[in-house]
This record gives structure tokens, sequence and C-alpha cells, in this order.
């Protein structure tokens, strides 16, 4: 298995870490206070951490995976909506719809990406 593929994995793994946690780990750890979640930007109108966040897991998948790129998308998308909808049930967390469309945002982002990149190394 190549490298890019056990990144995407571990990658996986962190960001179901990071969402079902009942804290903030990184608030945990950034600001040794476990309800405050760090801001790395301002939001607009969507989650800019969570547009982050998926923009990288998806480059990743995208990368990893550019064989099935249909399965990646989907799946990608899939865990986008499982994960926000977790924290209705997750104690001191909670449903955001800007959180879920910042998810969308960053995998349709890295899509676009992807596809700019790798049509351009076709070339």
């Amino acid at each position: 298995m190549n490298i890019i593929k056990q990144i995407f994995y571990l990658a996986n793994i962190g960001i179901f870490i990071l969402y079902l946690s009942p804290c903030s780990l990184l608030g945990y750890l950034i600001n040794k206070d476990c309800k405050l979640q760090p801001q790395i930007t301002v939001d607009l109108i969507v989650s800019t951490n969570h547009v982050i966040a998926f923009t990288l897991l998806s480059l990743i998948g995208l990368i990893a995976f550019k064989k099935n790129l249909k399965q990646v998308f989907i799946y990608l998308i899939f865990i986008s909506i499982f994960l926000e909808l977790c924290h209705l049930f997750i104690p001191e967390r909670g449903f955001q719809i800007s959180d879920l469309f910042g998810n969308i945002t960053g995998i349709i982002l890295s899509y676009l990406i992807f596809k700019t990149i790798y049509k351009g190394r076709q070339q």
C-alpha cells in the first residue's frame, strides 16, 4: 500500500477522533480549555475550520484513490454528513448547518483543485 493511502487512513482516524470527542481536543491542547474551539480564521458563511479540514482530507483521498474518484467523493460526502449529525447526540457538541456546509465546501473545493491539477498534468 502506498504512503498516500496510509496518510489518508490516518487522517480519517484523526478526523473521526476530533469529531466524535465530547469536547474539543484541539481546544484543550491549544487553549487548555476543552470547551473553547480554536478558530483558525474568521468564519464567513460557512465554518472555515471545517472547510480547511475537509479540503485537506479530501485532497489526500482524491490523490490516494484517483482511479476511484466517484467512490471517494461519495464516501467524503457521507462522512461529512454523518460526523456532523453525530453532534446531535454527543454531549458538549452541537450540530451546526454552517459546519456541514463547510465540510461539503471543502470537499467540492478539493475536487476542483484536484481536477485542475490533474488536468494540467495530462496535457
